[in-house]
């Protein structure tokens, strides 16, 4: 039985999104702190409204999915085709930008803790143009697995331990599960060979993966990890690569030069997210 090594840290790094929420982000630092299919994952985490307050206020997506996992806090998803998603504590919204989506993301709290995390996955060429669409649940939708008496897996996407995610990720494959592990607790994954994967750690610490970094195992193997003397909550990302071409213009990510120039032209035109006529 393989298990995959660890073969590279990418430790997170301030940073500042939206309008001006303090975030701390591991992937998408660069273009070189990627993993296929996975383009960046924020991390944000504060009891300071001031850090947090502005929020997302509207913007453009196109051509990949944005998924935002809340701890704690309650966010109001609304975008210009009149759909509205409360997120609140415990609760995911699965985005999938497809042609063209302008979004907001706006904490309906001003005070108290606001913590959670934004994952973006790429979009193969043959679903960049797709129509957008969502997958909202709340905390209650997101199976649980225990971990002996003090551990649990929630289970996002893909499966663990018989239980099986309701959302429904097919162009990427994507797993992503929320594991809380005890002092000393070593947790095991199956892991198709090829598929990229990584954990972001964001409390305690597994052996060998500092807190607030993300881990990039190898492709072959298991995932075996094992928490350290104060336990460990981390998130596992794994998912088959798309193997594209990636050229990304802020909210833009695309496959050419020419994809992203159309797509800068259609939102100013205000025709990103139109249909082409039949």
């Amino acid at each position: 039985m393989t298990t995959r090594t660890v073969h590279r840290i990418i430790k997170s790094m301030p940073a500042s999104d939206g309008a001006g929420v303090k975030l701390r982000r591991s992937l998408g630092q660069s273009q070189f702190a990627r993993l296929d299919p996975f383009l960046m994952l924020d991390e944000f985490s504060s009891e300071d409204a001031s850090d947090y307050i502005a929020g997302f206020p509207a913007h453009p997506h196109r051509g990949f999915e944005t998924v935002t996992y809340i701890l704690d806090g309650h966010m109001l998803h609304e975008d210009h085709l009149g759909n509205k998603g409360n997120l609140k504590s415990g609760g995911v919204q699965w985005m999938t930008a497809g042609r063209g989506i302008i979004h907001s993301e706006m904490p309906q709290q001003d005070r108290g803790r606001m913590r959670g995390f934004q994952l973006w996955i790429n979009l193969p060429a043959k679903d960049k143009m797709k129509p957008a669409s969502y997958q909202d649940l709340a905390a209650s939708d997101i199976p649980e697995v225990k971990l002996g008496e003090k551990g649990k897996v929630r289970v996002i996407a893909g499966s663990y331990g018989g239980a099986q995610a309701p959302v429904k990720s097919t162009a990427t494959d994507a797993t992503y599960l929320d594991v809380h592990l005890p002092a000393g607790a070593t947790f095991r994954h199956p892991v198709k060979d090829g598929y990229n994967a990584f954990a972001y750690v964001y409390e305690g610490a597994l052996e060998g993966i500092p807190t607030h970094g993300a881990a990039v195992f190898t492709t072959e193997g298991d995932v075996q990890v094992k928490a350290g003397d104060q336990g460990a909550r981390f998130l596992l990302l794994a998912g088959r690569p798309i193997g594209e071409p990636v050229v990304q213009y802020g909210p833009f990510v695309m496959n050419t030069r020419e994809e992203i120039e159309e797509a800068i032209r259609d939102y100013q035109a205000g025709t990103l997210a139109q249909q082409p006529a039949a």
